[in-house]
């Protein structure tokens, strides 16, 4: 057997309904459903989503933001990130229901793309990347 796909990133909210709303209205994902799962004491909520990966990162000569994160966490999940097809339009639209970013503008990522992050305190504390190829 092989590992065939990302099935899926978990984050843990202090309001369901709250990230919900979120997830589907700020971001434009499909809802697909609650689930309780009692055995674990959880309820969920999925949005799936077509063709991911996994990142991984680490610190560039042992410097920079990720080199704190390690240094305070020793590793874990750092970020999710979106792709989009219009990020000015989507800062412009985020910031406007009151989201807050890490820069001003874009910037430049990996693979040539457009990225900005949103401050995890606009997202129950997850980091959250929005990125857009320049190929479009």
């Amino acid at each position: 057997m092989m590992i065939t796909g990302l099935d899926h990133i978990a984050i843990a909210v202090p309001d369901l309904e709250k990230a919900i709303s979120r997830f589907m209205e700020d971001f434009g994902l499909a809802f697909n459903g609650k689930e309780d799962v009692k055995s674990a004491k959880t309820s969920t909520a999925f949005f799936p989503l077509d063709k991911t990966q996994i990142e991984l990162v680490h610190p560039l000569n042992g410097e920079g933001p990720i080199q704190k994160y390690i240094e305070k966490k020793g590793g874990g999940m750092h970020h999710l990130c979106f792709r989009s097809d219009n990020i000015e339009e989507d800062i412009e639209r985020l910031t406007a229901k009151g989201y807050q970013f890490l820069s001003d503008a874009p910037t430049i990522g990996a693979h040539n793309c457009k990225v900005i992050f949103i401050h995890p305190k606009s997202c129950d504390g997850v980091l959250i990347e929005l990125n857009q190829s320049m190929d479009h």
